[in-house]
């Protein structure tokens, strides 16, 4: 398979599931920013610019944290090149490149996402439809997914776009649990309080997990509890463990279908044995900064790695 493809299919995933990501994070931030003052309501702003890596460049560009402004940068801004809109560009440019590889049906939905996406970003969004936006990016990136699942041949193409779909959802994982203690509280001191229990679930909603761990953990919102789902409950799919299970899959794939593993295959077996070996009590007596961390450099390390070694070419 020659490397631009592979290169195409990996980045058309992973632009589609960063994409659905922001809008989730869009989401809880704008429900969270509806409840509460309007200084709080700034600061549920920041942090969602925050978790996406956008804070510098807004900043550059706006004086304030105000929700409409956030918004249709993120989705929408011109001189945002990693805006929604932008994103979902890029997902429709990169399947179009593989268009030879993929089924008409998964081109097909990568297509209309666009161009259903496109539409509604054509104007500037309001507070009366964001939600409709936000669904709308949520339900056009799912059914390209569905296609892939449900069309594709499981050869190399679908296990380039399933590794760039789950690295990219471990990354998103990650971030948001490690902006949870330096950003969303205000302080250490607020520790235990309403306050860091409201902003655990708003990481919960935030990965689509808050229904999946209450009806796990009868309704109890307790940190820890919530970290070791995130991180380490096998059934839970935007944890890390599973994604790196996945992963693990999926590479096994490619393995076989090359001929062999690569340098990609030992980094994710080292990486799953640290990951599989670890306990919440660990994790908290080391620090879930640190842990967060390294992870997320070791997950980078592999993304890195499994482009040079199948030749990634754009």
């Amino acid at each position: 398979m020659l490397g631009r493809s592979a290169n195409g299919i990996y980045w058309m995933s992973r632009y589609l599931e960063r994409a659905e990501n922001t809008a989730r994070l869009l989401d809880v931030g704008f429900r969270m920013a509806l409840t509460r003052g309007p200084n709080a309501a700034r600061e549920e702003w920041k942090s969602v610019l925050i978790t996406i890596g956008q804070e510098a460049d807004f900043a550059r560009r706006f004086p304030d944290h105000l929700g409409p402004q956030v918004v249709n940068y993120i989705l929408r801004g011109p001189d945002n090149p990693l805006s929604v809109l932008s994103m979902v560009e890029d997902a429709r440019t990169n399947a179009r490149s593989v268009r030879t590889a993929i089924t008409r049906e998964v081109w097909e939905a990568t297509n209309e996402c666009w161009m259903v996406l496109r539409d509604l970003l054509a104007r500037p969004v309001r507070e009366t439809n964001v939600g409709e936006v936000l669904g709308a990016i949520r339900a056009q990136t799912t059914q390209v997914r569905g296609a892939m699942d449900g069309t594709m041949l499981r050869n190399e193409i679908y296990n380039f776009s399933r590794i760039g779909t789950f690295i990219e959802r471990a990354d998103n994982t990650a971030r948001i649990l490690d902006v949870k203690y330096y950003v969303l509280l205000p302080s250490l001191a607020w520790v235990g309080s309403s306050l860091d229990n409201a902003q655990w679930e708003t990481v919960l909603r935030s990965v689509a997990g808050d229904r999946a761990y209450r009806w796990l953990n009868a309704g109890s919102m307790d940190p820890r509890g919530i970290a070791q789902f995130l991180i380490l409950d096998g059934r839970f799919p935007r944890s890390l463990v599973f994604c790196y299970e996945k992963l693990k899959s999926n590479m096994a794939g490619l393995a076989r279908q090359h001929g062999g593993e690569t340098s990609a295959h030992q980094l994710l077996r080292d990486a799953g044995v640290r990951l599989h070996e670890a306990s919440i009590e660990r994790i908290v007596e080391k620090g879930l900064h640190q842990f967060i961390t390294e992870f997320i450099a070791g997950t980078i390390r592999i993304g890195e790695a499994i482009a040079a070694d199948y030749r990634f070419i754009e």
